[in-house]
């Protein structure tokens, strides 16, 4: 079964940047497709970014359009989020999470991502 750990949360000025990491164990990293998604207090989870298997394929919800750059390295295990021009919206705690059945869909859905990571916090201060 997958594990996922992110790292690199933190607290940031507004207009700031942040890297955040998720390292995957197993040996089918490379076949699912990855996805950041976050909450903030009294809110749901909001999807943030995908990032199909290939990498050659990325997604982004709107707010984050331009500021934001998911990438991954498939010999690493490891996916990433860059984060530029934070702003005090951007404060959640940030999930790493997988579709691990994602080499077989030509979707990204937030409800397909079957296994999450713990979290780590990100936090803006204005």
């Amino acid at each position: 079964q997958v594990q996922l750990v992110e790292s690199g949360g933190g607290l940031v000025q507004a207009g700031g940047s942040l890297r955040l990491s998720c390292a995957a164990s197993g040996r089918t990293f490379s076949k699912y497709t990855m996805g950041w998604v976050r909450q903030a207090p009294g809110k749901g989870r909001e999807f943030v970014a995908a990032i199909k298997w290939s990498g050659g394929d990325t997604y982004y919800t709107d707010s984050v359009k331009g500021r934001f750059t998911i990438s991954r390295d498939n010999a690493k295990n490891t996916m990433y989020l860059q984060m530029d021009s934070l702003n005090v919206e951007d404060a959640a705690v940030y999930y790493c999470a997988a579709d691990t059945f994602g080499f077989f869909r030509t979707t990204v859905e937030l409800a397909n991502f079957d296994t999450w990571g713990q979290g780590t916090q990100v936090t803006v201060s204005s």
